[in-house]
């Protein structure tokens, strides 16, 4: 299940890796059953779109001070960050509604 192009961010590596091109965060926890089943997608749009936009995931339990900094209140959540910056959030398990909130950014 483990796809070496989703790098694994925490804390203290959160900021430097997403400051510069268009970041896609899975906010996730290991006990959450939603979580589990999109993780399929997230390295699918991974591989889909490698080169164009670097794919990541924190552990909310191990990681608790950038889903508080975001206001997550629920997971699974994906944060598309362009430059560091939010640019779209999706709060849920829907690859599609992912894959197309990524499709419009990367159009844009």
């Amino acid at each position: 299940m483990s796809n070496e192009k989703v790098v694994h961010l925490t804390d203290t590596t959160f900021d430097e890796e997403i400051k510069s091109g268009f970041t896609l965060v899975d906010f996730w926890a290991e006990w959450c059953g939603p979580c589990l089943a999109l993780a399929p997608a997230i390295d699918e749009l991974a591989n889909t779109y490698d080169g164009q936009l670097k794919v990541c995931k924190v552990d909310v339990d191990s990681n608790q001070t950038i889903p508080a900094r975001f206001g997550i209140r629920g997971i699974p959540t994906v944060i598309l960050f362009k430059d560091g910056e939010q640019a779209d959030m999706f709060t849920g398990n829907s690859p599609q509604k992912i894959k197309e909130m990524v499709d419009r950014a990367l159009v844009n």
